[in-house]
C-alpha cells in the first residue's frame, strides 16, 4: 500500500480502520504520490482487439492527467461542474478521470451503449456542463444538443470536428506541469466527486452521489476482497461506464500499488480470448460477473497456462455452485463471491482466509455492520429472509454513497433509523454467511411461500437445454402468484411440451419443489438493461397486458 496512506488505513481484519482525512484528492494523493515514490512503477497494461499495446507508469499518468486537467481548466471547467465521460476502454479514460479529479469536477461515467434519448435524460437530470466522447458517438450527442441548455463544452477524442474541442490536438501543446489551485481549489473529502446513474430495473435511472472519500472505500474491495499486493496485475471485466470500473479498474487497485490490466473489447464477449490474454500477460487476480464465468467454463481451461493466476472473485449476482466447481477443477482456484452496489463498495464478501460456501456472498466486510431486517426495522434471526441493511449510526460506512441526488423521497425510503436499506433481500445462515434471494421487488409470493427468482433461474440454467432464463411471478386466482419462466434455448434444442415437463421436473429435483415454474414460455431473447441485467419488470408488464386482453 502507498506509504502516505498507512496512517489512515489498517487492513488487518482484526484491527481494521479507514480514517478519512479532511482533505483528499485521489489523483494527487495517490497516483501522483506513487509517481514521486517510484517513477517507473507500472500502473496500467492496455491492449485492444487489434493487438496494440500500451504500458503506462504512475509517472506517465501523473503527467498526462496534469495535461488533461490543464485542458479542462482552459475550457472553464472547474470544481463542482458535472462532466459526462462516455469513452470506451481506452487509456484516455484513466488520464481524464484523474484530470477531472484534480480540478474537483464531478465525474459522470456513462457507457458508450447509450442512445440519444439516454444521453438527453442524463444531461438534463445532472445538468451536465461538458461531454467527453469519441468520434463514433458525436452524432448521438449533437442530436440532443438543442434540448440541453446546460451543455456548454464538447470534447472529442479522434479527428478534429466542428464545434468540438479535439483532445488529441490540445494534448500536443498543453503544459505538462500541474499548477496548484490553492485553498479554494483543494478538494475536501466530503466534496461531491462522482455521480453514477443506476441501470434501473424500474423507472428512470437514479443518480447515485459519492464524495471524494469514495476511492478510499475501495481498499476493502481491492485490499481485502481482491487480495491485492503491489506485485499484482489485476483484471476486472467491466466497461468504463459502470460502477464496477470503480470497483476494479482504478481506485483500490492503485492505492494497493497493483497494476491494472485492460482489454479494449468492442464486440461480443469472447471467453477464449479472455483466457488467452490471462495466459499471455500473466494476470494474477481476476474479477468477473457470473455470466462470464459461465461462458468461460465451456472452454477447455487446461489449454491455457494460468499458473500466475492466484485469486478469483465474482459479484453482480450469485454464482451457480456448478460453475464454481468446474472453474476449480479447471484452474485449481476457488471463486470468492462478494456483494455490493453502485451505492457502495463491497459490503459482504468471502475473503481469502474464509470458508467458501458456493453460492453464498460471504460475511460483512470489516468495518461494516450488515444485518437482515424485516420491513419494520427488526433484526431477523438465522435463515429468516429479509432486507439487507447497513448500519450508518455510529460511524458512516466508508464508500457508502451520500444519497440519491435530487431525490429526497427516495432517500427517505432507504435511509431509516440509522440504517441504509439496500433494496435487496437475503438471509444469513447459522454461521453468519449471507445468501442472496433477489431484489425486493422481484420476490415472488406464492401460496404463502416467498420465492427468489435467482434460485429458479439457477436451477434452470443447470439444464443443458437452457442458455438463459428469467423468472417472474404472474397472477393466479388460487395461489396469488405462480412462478413463470422465460427460457432461451441452447443450440440444438427446440420448444416442446415434453421439454417443458422435463425442465419442470429438473427444477423440482434441483431445488425445493414449490419453486418450480408452473408456466414456461420459450423466447428468442430476454429484455435487458444496457448493463446486461434482465428487466424482469418488462416481463411482468407483458404478462399484465396479456391478462387485460383476455
Amino acid at each position: 500500500m502507498l506509504g502516505t496512506l498507512k496512517r489512515y488505513i489498517n487492513l488487518d481484519p482484526e484491527n481494521f480502520k479507514v480514517e478519512v482525512p479532511e482533505y483528499f484528492n485521489y489523483a494527487i494523493d495517490v497516483v501522483d504520490e506513487w509517481a514521486k515514490q517510484d517513477r517507473n512503477k507500472l500502473a496500467l497494461v492496455w491492449t485492444n482487439e487489434e493487438g496494440r499495446e500500451k504500458k503506462l507508469s504512475f509517472w506517465d499518468l501523473m503527467i498526462r492527467s496534469n495535461q488533461a486537467a490543464n485542458i479542462l481548466k482552459g475550457l472553464e471547467i472547474s470544481k463542482g461542474d458535472r462532466v459526462m465521460l462516455m469513452l470506451p476502454r481506452i487509456p484516455e479514460w484513466w488520464e481524464i478521470v484523474l484530470g477531472l479529479t484534480k480540478i474537483g469536477a464531478i465525474i459522470v461515467p456513462s457507457t458508450t451503449m447509450l442512445r440519444s434519448r439516454d444521453i438527453l435524460y442524463r444531461v438534463k437530470a445532472a445538468e451536465i456542463k461538458a461531454v467527453i466522447t469519441t468520434d463514433e458517438h458525436i452524432e448521438k450527442v449533437e442530436k440532443v444538443m438543442p434540448e440541453c441548455p446546460s451543455l456548454q463544452v464538447l470534447i472529442n477524442i479522434g479527428e478534429p470536428r466542428p464545434n468540438w474541442v479535439n483532445y488529441d490536438e490540445e494534448m500536443k501543446t498543453v503544459s505538462r506541469r500541474w499548477v496548484d489551485l490553492g485553498e479554494n481549489g483543494k478538494t475536501m473529502s466530503t466534496d461531491p466527486y462522482i455521480i453514477f446513474f443506476t441501470s434501473g430495473t424500474t423507472g428512470y435511472p437514479k443518480m447515485v452521489l459519492h464524495d471524494h472519500s469514495y476511492p478510499l472505500g475501495h481498499v476493502l474491495t481491492a485490499g481485502l476482497w481482491h487480495d491485492l499486493t503491489p506485485n499484482d496485475l489485476h483484471w476486472t471485466l467491466s466497461d468504463t461506464g459502470w460502477a464496477k470500473a470503480a470497483w476494479g479498474k482504478i481506485y483500490g487497485q492503485w492505492i494497493m500499488g497493483a497494476a491494472v490490466f485492460v482489454y479494449d473489447q468492442r464486440g461480443r464477449f469472447k471467453p477464449a480470448k479472455v483466457l488467452e490474454l490471462m495466459d499471455r500477460y500473466g494476470v494474477t487476480t481476476f474479477c468477473a460477473p457470473p455470466t462470464a464465468y459461465r461462458m468461460m467454463i465451456l472452454e477447455d481451461l487446461k489449454k491455457y497456462n494460468l499458473s500466475e493466476l492466484r485469486h478469483c472473485t465474482s459479484a453482480g449476482e450469485p454464482l451457480n455452485p456448478e460453475v464454481i466447481k468446474v472453474w476449480e477443477q479447471g484452474t485449481g482456484l476457488k471463486i470468492y463471491e462478494g456483494y455490493g452496489q453502485t451505492e457502495a463498495v463491497v459490503l459482504i464478501g468471502t475473503l481469502k482466509n474464509m470458508e467458501v460456501k458456493p453460492g453464498s456472498m460471504g460475511k460483512p466486510m470489516p468495518g461494516m455492520k450488515v444485518e437482515i431486517m424485516d420491513d419494520d426495522g427488526n433484526i431477523l434471526g438465522p435463515n429468516e429472509e429479509g432486507n439487507i441493511a447497513v448500519y450508518i449510526g455510529d460511524k458512516y460506512p466508508i464508500g457508502l454513497f451520500k444519497g440519491y441526488w435530487k431525490d429526497e423521497d427516495k432517500n427517505k425510503s432507504v435511509f431509516r433509523n440509522n440504517w441504509y436499506f439496500t433494496g435487496d433481500r437475503a438471509y444469513k445462515d447459522e454461521d453468519g454467511h449471507f445468501w442472496f434471494v433477489g431484489r425486493a421487488d422481484d420476490v415472488i409470493k406464492s401460496s404463502g411461500y416467498r420465492i427468489g427468482p435467482f434460485e429458479v433461474e439457477s436451477a434452470l440454467i443447470e439444464h443443458p437445454a437452457v442458455a438463459e432464463a428469467a423468472v417472474i411471478g404472474v397472477p393466479d386466482p388460487i395461489r396469488g402468484q405462480i412462478v413463470k419462466a422465460f427460457v432461451v434455448l441452447a443450440p440444438g434444442y427446440s420448444p416442446s411440451d415434453a421439454l417443458i415437463k422435463e425442465l419442470q421436473e429438473h427444477v423440482k429435483n434441483t431445488t425445493a419443489p414449490y419453486k418450480y415454474p408452473r408456466k414456461i414460455e420459450f423466447v428468442s431473447d430476454l429484455p435487458k438493461t444496457i448493463s446486461g441485467k434482465i428487466r424482469r419488470v418488462e416481463l411482468r408488464e407483458r404478462e399484465i397486458q396479456k391478462l387485460k386482453k383476455k
